[in-house]
């Protein structure tokens, strides 16, 4: 018999990406069979998030209710004439750890989704348009999703920008590093095509 309260802490714990039933119920076991070495920790990391962790108030990310806008925005040192749109603030984590990009982003907070009832209302685009306006970027680079919502997402972000003179952009598609032809789908494989470049 389980207990309620390993039984909630289980279903918290299944709701995160990456824990299936059984991994949430073996954490679960593993938080409660150590209480001082990891639930407590645990519990303080969790209420210093809750305390700390914003959202920045101009590009999304996130960042510490101390240093809002974020230290990416206020960074004198980045390119200020490139604004890099992504989906969710994880994905500036990801973009950052590349090295590749030292201009502005700005997280929309999701992608247009009619199953999920996320409409342009729900995402943070009238924001971008602003600061489009306002911060005098000259090119928008969407790093979103190439699935149909990121498509759908990226050509609606392009017609509302269309009048603003700043030049559109969208991330390369092609192949992964250290993977061959054979592995890869039909429209990885066109659109690899279609964006080669000179050697």
């Amino acid at each position: 018999m389980i207990l309620k309260p390993i039984e909630e802490l289980e279903r918290v714990l299944g709701r995160l990406p990456g824990f299936g039933r059984r991994s949430a119920s073996r954490a679960a076991l593993a938080l409660v069979r150590e209480p001082s070495r990891l639930l407590e920790p645990l519990k303080q990391a969790l209420d210093n998030a809750a305390k700390e962790i914003v959202v920045c108030s101009r590009c999304g990310a996130f960042t510490v209710s101390n240093r809002n806008p974020c230290d990416t925005c206020t960074d004198p040192t980045r390119d200020g004439a490139v604004v890099c749109v992504v989906e969710e603030p994880a994905d500036i984590v990801s973009i950052e750890a590349s090295g590749a990009f030292k201009g502005r982003y700005h997280s929309l907070g999701g992608k247009l989704s009619p199953s999920r009832r996320q409409g342009p209302e729900k995402l943070r685009l009238d924001s971008l348009l602003e600061r489009v306006k306002e911060e005098g970027f000259t090119e928008v680079l969407l790093a979103l999703s190439t699935d149909m919502e990121g498509d759908a997402t990226a050509l609606y972000v392009r017609e509302m920008l269309k009048d603003t003179g700043v030049k559109v952009t969208r991330l390369a598609f092609g192949l992964p590093a250290d993977s061959g032809i054979a592995y890869s789908d039909p429209l990885t494989l066109r659109r690899a095509i279609q964006g080669r470049r000179d050697v």
